[in-house]
């Protein structure tokens, strides 16, 4: 109404229009006032009964309120007693257990101890063993509370650890009862002697008028078991099982075990045969040891024991298996290379008869294996004997690298003579499409075999490519033997032998390499004649490898007949090694002939009768030093080796005279007279030294061939002409540079020999003119 009115009130300034939409509006407010009022009438109803319950939560949280005010005030107070009260007696109650656990255990081992002790006192080993280690058991679980120590666990141990020794010493007692010993004085004798006097008695076989469940022997063993002490006692008597009856009957071939039976006791002693060879065979030594390992299976090792391990069935394993384990490792090395490795063949051609040894190995190891003293996969020995191809080869090589060594270190001085047509023992081998039946012929074909036809008219000599007439070590000899025939037995091997025993043959050669100039290097370096044969040695060994591996190739295996089969590259270093140290030799004696001709004062002043014969005395030493080399090397050195040798030294005696003379600056009359004189003594005599062969009249050829092998030969009778001739007779030999002494001589040279000659005049000064 007071909007209408406010309208009213301002009328005159509305028009119509805008007056009829006020109107329309007013109305259409006074329709939503309407409705206002209705849902308000709803709602005050609604809005009342809200009120109400806000006044009743506010009444509920009062109470809430008051209610944990009593609880924490009160209630909480009585729970903190009560939870303090319970965990006090739940510890009270763990403490409780404990003790009364603790006294369980106490209580336990206490029991334990005195059933133990019952039990000891009427020989119920396994009885007391187990109750002792239930007792062991309690006192462990004693031990590992943490917090609750007694001392009395202190006195318990002590208790437990005298019971177990005692138990221990009962059970001792029964076992040198049931095993007894008897020894010779010297128990670590081994010998033959001792080991007759030794024998081993077994009081395990029960009496017949027992009737007993179980053997004693078993109660005392399984105890054993128990108390971790029957390996200890298996060891011992492992051991001297070895000792005394399984290696003395391995090592010494006369050794009969001897087995006797009686009611209560079995005995096993030895007898020695008179007559006995001087190694076993492998069956006789395998029938010994498995008669040995059946009685004591018998009357010992066949005893059934609880022993839980891995691998093991049901924890059950007999005493057989427990010794294998701890003897067959050295009993099987035993057997091997004391018995096994002397059965081993020598030659390719026994190597069938080996079969038998193969199955007396085979079925040794299954008689054991069947007593349990071998696991079903040991087959140490088996293995060994099957592989005897190896074995035989391993063998081979090793004698023969043995009997090689030996050869290399025996005397050299011991030789023969080889000369072109000799003939040595060595294996002579058929054709290549021949088979394999090789035979041994003497003398070889390959080695000599005649005149050779070139398809022509022309024939080469039967000694073409021959060693020369020398002498050798019979042990060098023997050894290029040895290697002949262990290429021959390499022929008729397996393919694996062939090749190891061809590998066997280098190593030989390899070894005289090595071996030969350390051992004798003293006398090598000492004595002329070792070195000249030594030189031989290497030429007679280099000789042989140039066709060794050749004769061979077509008779080994297709890896060697491929060309591996060689020895050619070993023949540079052989000869090297000949050679260097015959040049080594060489070098000395030039060093021993240069010294003594220097104590000739450089020949001057030979009119001085002490300085002439101290030229002589060096003159006559140099010829004897030459003639003892030439009776040394004579007959030992090749002839063409010899003149070259003697040659060089002789030639070095000369060259040291001449250039020593030419090196003079006065030479009077007397002192050419007596130079040429001692000249004289050298053209005369050096030739002499030449006498390579035994035969005189045979030496005089090489005598006359001197100036071939001394090439300062010719030099030296130029010099003796020059110091007798006068100055034109000098011009003369010179001949402008052609004549004889223009080849030896240097212009310089002859002229300073005519300055030294003669006086200055114009006749020497015609004659150095024409020296040019």
């Amino acid at each position: 109404d007071s909007l209408v009115a406010a309208v009213l009130a301002h009328s005159d300034r509305l028009d119509k229009e805008h007056l009829g939409a006020c109107v329309g509006r007013l109305s259409r407010r006074g329709e939503v006032c309407t409705m206002i009022n209705k849902k308000y009438s709803e709602f005050l109803p609604s809005v009342q009964s809200a009120e109400d319950l806000v006044a009743q939560v506010e009444g509920l949280a009062n109470n809430i309120d008051l209610l944990k005010a009593g609880i924490e005030n009160e209630v909480q107070r009585d729970l903190n007693v009560a939870v303090a009260e319970f965990t006090e007696l739940k510890q009270q109650l763990e403490r409780d257990t404990l003790v009364l656990s603790v006294l369980k255990k106490l209580q336990e081992f206490d029991t334990t101890i005195k059933e133990c002790n019952t039990a000891l006192l009427e020989r119920q080993y396994v009885t007391a063993a187990q109750q002792l280690e239930k007792a062991r058991s309690s006192l462990r679980s004693l031990e590992s509370r943490r917090g609750f120590e007694l001392k009395i666990l202190k006195a318990l141990g002590t208790e437990l650890m005298v019971q177990t020794q005692n138990m221990i010493y009962h059970l001792g007692e029964e076992w040198h009862k049931l095993i007894v010993w008897k020894l010779p004085p010297s128990k670590g004798s081994s010998s033959l002697e001792a080991v007759v006097l030794s024998e081993l008695h077994l009081h395990t076989v029960p009496p017949l008028d027992e009737d007993t469940a179980a053997p004693a022997v078993t109660a005392v063993l399984q105890a054993l078991a128990v108390l971790g002490e029957l390996h200890s006692k298996l060891k011992d008597f492992g051991q001297l099982l070895l000792q005394y009856i399984l290696k003395p009957l391995i090592s010494h071939p006369s050794l009969e075990p001897v087995t006797e039976e009686q009611p209560d006791v079995f005995i096993l002693r030895f007898r020695s045969q008179e007559l006995a060879l001087d190694e076993s065979s492998p069956m006789e030594v395998f029938d010994k040891i498995k008669l040995i390992f059946e009685v004591l299976h018998k009357h010992l090792l066949n005893v059934p024991l609880e022993q839980p391990g891995e691998g093991r069935k049901e924890g059950r394993v007999t005493l057989a298996e427990l010794l294998g384990e701890l003897i067959w490792e050295e009993l099987s090395d035993c057997l091997i290379h004391n018995c096994l490795v002397n059965s081993i063949p020598t030659n390719s051609s026994k190597l069938e008869q080996y079969k038998e040894v193969i199955e007396s190995t085979e079925g040794f190891e299954k008689a054991l294996k069947q007593m349990q003293f071998l696991k079903e996969d040991t087959t140490a020995l088996l293995k060994y004997a099957c592989n005897v191809d190896s074995h035989f080869a391993n063998k081979k090589c090793q004698d023969v690298i043995m009997a090689a060594r030996n050869l290399m270190t025996s005397e050299i001085h011991n030789t023969v003579k080889i000369t072109p047509d000799s003939s040595v023992a060595l294996p002579e081998l058929p054709g290549p499409g021949s088979g394999d039946h090789l035979q041994m012929h003497r003398p070889s074909s390959l080695l000599h075999s005649g005149t050779v036809n070139l398809g022509s008219e022309s024939r080469l000599s039967q000694f073409t490519l021959c060693l020369p007439t020398c002498h050798i070590s019979s042990s060098v000899q023997q050894l290029v033997e040895l290697a002949y025939h262990t290429l021959l037995e390499a022929t008729a091997s397996t393919d694996l032998c062939c090749v190891q025993l061809f590998d066997c043959v280098r190593n030989i050669f390899q070894l005289f390499y090595e071996v030969v100039p350390t051992y004798h290097r003293e006398n090598l370096q000492k004595l002329p004649q070792l070195a000249a044969i030594h030189h031989n040695n290497c030429m007679y060994i280099a000789h042989h490898l140039l066709t060794l591996g050749h004769q061979f190739r077509y008779h080994s295996t297709s890896e060697l007949s491929n060309g591996a089969a060689t020895f050619v590259d070993l023949v540079p270093g052989f000869r090297r090694l000949g050679m260097e140290c015959f040049l080594a030799q060489m070098r000395v004696q030039k060093g021993e002939i240069l010294e003594r001709l220097s104590s000739a004062r450089n020949f001057s002043n030979m009119e001085d009768e002490e300085n002439y014969c101290a030229a002589n005395k060096a003159i006559k030493q140099v010829l004897h030093q030459l003639k003892r080399l030439g009776m040394v090397w004579q007959d030992v050195l090749p002839v063409n080796v010899y003149c070259k040798a003697m040659g060089a030294l002789l030639n070095t005696a000369l060259a040291e005279i001449v250039t020593r003379i030419a090196a003079l600056e006065d030479i009077s009359a007397e002192d050419a007279d007596r130079l040429h004189s001692l000249c004289r003594v050298m053209v005369e005599e050096g030739p002499q030294v030449f006498t390579p062969l035994l035969e005189e009249d045979k030496n005089k050829k090489y005598q006359e061939e001197v100036p071939v092998y001394v090439q300062k030969w010719m030099m030296f009778k130029e010099l003796m002409i020059i110091l007798q001739a006068n100055l034109q007779e000098i011009v003369d030999q010179w001949a402008d540079g052609k004549g004889p002494l223009a080849e030896e001589f240097s212009a310089a040279e002859v002229k300073s020999l005519i300055r030294a000659l003669f006086q200055n005049t114009e006749r020497r000064a015609a004659a150095l003119g024409k020296i040019k």
